[in-house]
């Protein structure tokens, strides 16, 4: 019970003649106020209503998450990063949330553009095998019945399939879809990558700054724009597709020879740095060596039908504007192969397929330098938990983690014995 103590009273006494003051003193007591302390449950239920509100809305609230991101920070986390404070915390994880927004634009950007050269690719098909069979016919009956007409009308269409076949060749469309579709899939990649850090850890300066260089890589790696920035259709020689930023050589170097124990470790030890190592010699030797000589073959076959389908509709225009009956037979002839041509090249969309093995080379060259930078990385606390490492490196190649152990066991026994291995890396592709 707490003690209230009264204020001091002055009462008049008439016991005697003239007026006296006696004081009095009094105490009141009140039962003490329990501390309001906000359990566990009434925090975990404030979480979830308003994550319920959050879902529920389409937006994402950023001030309760900035607030715990503040309590999450660690004595550890203080020490090593002494000028790190609430307030600098908050604006990092507000510099996230405005990537965030933009890679979320940069998404549905791809996804309309996408879409957008799709549809290029079809009408633009269907509207030079339509001119070019049109403009054949046309070659055709002017080699039975000669007339100037039937060649005037059958030259002027050959001449826009011509041109229009040396558009598509330049710029391939399916091939320009392809990119990006593989754009907006990779921003998505990002976008919850992003979303996992802030709700996991608590951001840091290094973490914009990687986020930043990482869309910017995307931007150079898949344009949106045709002029000036477009993508080599026809490099001369095929290479993979790189769309991350470089990883930088800069590796700290362990002192000493010091000995680490387990949970020093992170998790890691010899024996699985071998077996990722092992991993990473077949990946090069199987899966990216198949897909740069399937990229190969098939650059050089979009090479090909590119140069192919508007030189015969060339033909077929000069054929059919100069020439007599047996001329314009030639130029009807040409027609008819010049329309095989392009439904091959456009309709089988070879130069989406050359973009799709350009970017599953890019894949195996992505888990190479990730695995290595990951082992030349000396300091053990800046590595990724070495169990979550292993599980993320079998879930990409869609394997188990004892299929991936026993393709390292095969790698590794391929090397002792001079032998290739007898299967993929990968199981997806």
């Amino acid at each position: 019970m707490a003690a209230l103590q009264a204020s001091s009273l002055l009462i008049p006494s008439s016991s005697s003649g003239s007026p006296s003051k006696r004081r009095v003193s009094a105490s009141i007591h009140v039962p003490k106020l329990p501390k309001l302390r906000l359990s566990n449950a009434s925090s975990a239920m404030t979480r979830k209503l308003v994550e319920e509100f959050s879902n529920r809305n389409g937006y994402t609230i950023t001030e309760p998450l900035q607030m715990e991101v503040v309590e999450k920070v660690s004595p550890s986390e203080a020490r090593r990063s002494p000028g790190r404070s609430p307030t600098s915390s908050i604006e990092t994880t507000t510099k996230l949330y405005a990537i965030l927004e933009a890679v979320e634009d940069r998404v549905e950007m791809h996804d309309n553009i996408g879409k957008q050269r799709d549809n290029w690719n079809k009408l633009l098909l269907n509207s030079v095998n339509m001119m070019t069979l049109t403009a054949t016919t046309t070659a055709a009956m002017a080699a039975a019945v000669p007339a100037p007409s039937l060649r005037a009308c059958s030259a002027l269409l050959f001449t826009a399939a011509t041109g229009m076949s040396l558009v598509m060749s330049k710029i391939q469309p399916s091939q320009l879809a392809e990119e990006q579709r593989n754009a907006s899939r990779l921003f998505k990649q990002l976008q919850s990558e992003i979303k996992s850090m802030l709700v996991q850890q608590s951001p840091t300066e290094s973490d914009v700054k990687e986020t930043m260089e990482k869309v910017l890589a995307l931007d150079r790696a898949f344009p949106l724009a045709l002029l000036g920035k477009m993508i080599e259709k026809f490099p001369a020689k095929f290479e993979p597709a790189v769309w991350w930023p470089m990883v930088s050589g800069n590796r700290r170097q362990s002192q000493g020879h010091k000995t680490f124990t387990n949970t020093e470790r992170n998790g890691w030890s010899e024996e699985l740095a071998v077996e990722m190592r092992a991993i990473v010699q077949v990946l090069m030797s199987k899966d990216k060596k198949d897909y740069l000589r399937l990229g190969n073959l098939a650059l050089k076959l979009n090479k090909m039908l590119a140069v192919l389908g508007p030189l015969l509709t060339g033909i077929a225009t000069a054929c059919s504007a100069f020439g007599g009956s047996t001329t314009t037979t030639v130029a009807a002839i040409a027609g008819a192969m010049a329309a095989i041509v392009n439904s091959f090249e456009h309709g089988a969309q070879v130069g989406m397929v050359v973009d799709m093995y350009r970017n599953n080379a890019g894949f195996f060259k992505l888990m190479e330098e990730t695995i290595e930078a990951t082992l030349e990385e000396r300091d053990y606390d800046k590595r990724e938990n070495a169990e979550m490492f292993e599980m993320k490196v079998a879930m990409k190649l869609g394997r188990s983690l004892s299929q991936l152990r026993d393709l390292a066991r095969k790698s590794m026994a391929s090397c002792l014995q001079g032998t290739e291995v007898d299967e993929f890396g990968s199981k997806l592709f």
